[in-house]
């Protein structure tokens, strides 16, 4: 009798522990997966969000900087990198995206594809002109910037360098970190202090060493009067 009361218990546990045993979808599956993470987007840049307290950079695109300036035909100085902050901004602050992480970049930003409002961000940054594809990270977006170049579309109709050559440009001290200051006090290799401004010769190629003592000046008068001398072309 005690053998068959302890058969009849085993068999009872055997059966709830199958009923409470629900075999999850793939997608519930993949949502716990520590490779993904969803969360309301906050804009940082272009291609650079913040998603569930993860800094993320999107995979194989690449936006112009925030300082970034682009030209348009008619030669007009346009605050394109701001524009497109603004504009991605409008688009998904607050909304809820998906991300997939693929890797982490030298920063130590969470690089992810990510979807929202039903489609792939970066394809759609793409699509419209206001991203590039960074074919160097992968080839993803190439056939969409194709199409967006042959229709003039966002960046496509202006002037501008590429956002990777403008990094380097500013990382050389080439960019003015003031817009209001943008004349370059530099000193040669003799010691003399020149400065430069837009527009003449060696404007764009000197870089400012702040540590070497040369400096940014917002006038011509100001430069002179701090003992500079202007550049003679």
């Amino acid at each position: 009798m005690i053998g068959r009361f302890t058969y009849i218990a085993c068999a009872l546990a055997l059966l709830l522990g199958a009923a409470l045993f629900v075999p999850q979808p793939d997608s519930a599956r993949a949502s716990q997966s520590p490779q993904g993470f969803s969360g309301p987007i906050r804009v940082i840049d272009g291609d650079t969000f913040e998603v569930a307290g993860t800094k993320v950079r999107l995979h194989a695109v690449d936006a112009p900087e925030n300082d970034q300036m682009c030209e348009t035909e008619q030669g007009i100085d346009w605050a394109c990198g701001g524009w497109i902050t603004k504009a991605v901004t409008d688009r998904y602050s607050g909304v809820v995206a998906r991300c997939e992480k693929i890797e982490m970049d030298r920063y130590g930003r969470t690089v992810a594809r990510c979807t929202a409002l039903g489609e792939d961000v970066g394809a759609w940054l793409v699509r419209e002109g206001l991203a590039f594809a960074y074919v160097q990270y992968g080839a993803d977006y190439a056939g969409i910037e194709r199409e967006a170049a042959a229709l003039d579309r966002g960046l496509h109709a202006v002037r501008l360098q590429t956002p990777s050559q403008h990094r380097k440009t500013r990382a050389k001290g080439r960019i003015p970190p003031d817009d209001a200051c943008k004349i370059k006090g530099n000193i040669s290799a003799d010691g003399k202090q020149i400065f430069h401004q837009p527009g003449q010769s060696f404007y764009e190629s000197t870089g400012i060493n702040e540590a070497k003592g040369e400096r940014w000046f917002c006038s011509a008068a100001a430069a002179r009067a701090a003992g500079w001398r202007a550049a003679k072309r």
